[in-house]
């Protein structure tokens, strides 16, 4: 099912016109992706990080999951215009976080940035301190063993955000029991029993959740 799925195609389009940004750095990543096939939050989800860290004022942010650096630029930019701060960027090939630390660099942000090659679960365990914001874009079979080191990292008034929550529609589909799929349906039944968090699905895109601890 495609994202476009979700919405007429006149929507999509406004919403499209309405997220339009006329940064190079980001323009050239987009385009990349598009080339490559290579899955990003794209800028209706990049312009929602964004504010949701102004929203916040967060400035230490670790996300698991990163990719070449295109959702890590959207917070950095953010980070950024507080005043500065710390956006932990992971990735688990060696050759998508170099390509992010030249992207980062361009754009003038690489300073904000502490990039960490390997598993992102661990890698969120062993880093100190806690985050006023985490966003996660993993493999989804590893989401349900994720949450409980995000707890551990997020204090009350953390904001935590995941990606790929409709994961296409499958998560509807009682015929689909991949490891993906079921991963998304535990994590979900795992955050909306917990309740310590107030959680909220967007169904942007691929659908995403936002969720506060309180």
């Amino acid at each position: 099912m495609d994202f476009a799925a979700f919405l007429q195609p006149e929507i999509k389009t406004y919403i499209d016109q309405l997220s339009a940004h006329d940064d190079p750095v980001l323009a050239e990543m987009e385009a990349v992706a598009a080339e490559r096939n290579f899955p990003i939050i794209g800028p209706v989800v990049g312009r929602f990080l964004y504010q949701t860290t102004l929203i916040r004022k967060a400035t230490r942010i670790f996300e698991l999951g990163s990719g070449y650096g295109y959702s890590t630029l959207w917070f950095a930019k953010a980070v950024q215009r507080l005043g500065g701060g710390e956006v932990f960027h992971t990735d688990g090939d060696r050759k998508n976080s170099e390509q992010a630390r030249s992207y980062l660099s361009r754009a003038g942000v690489v300073d904000l940035v502490r990039f960490r090659v390997g598993d992102a679960i661990e890698a969120l365990h062993q880093t100190p301190g806690l985050f006023d914001l985490i966003y996660m874009d993993i493999d989804k079979h590893q989401y349900p063993d994720a949450f409980p080191v995000i707890r551990e990292k997020l204090p009350a008034g953390g904001v935590l955000i995941v990606d790929n929550m409709l994961w296409f529609g499958r998560v509807v589909d009682k015929n689909d029991t991949s490891a993906s799929t079921e991963g998304i349906r535990r994590f979900t039944r795992a955050l909306w029993a917990d309740p310590e968090f107030f959680t909220t699905l967007v169904p942007l895109r691929d659908g995403f959740i936002i969720s506060v601890r309180v």
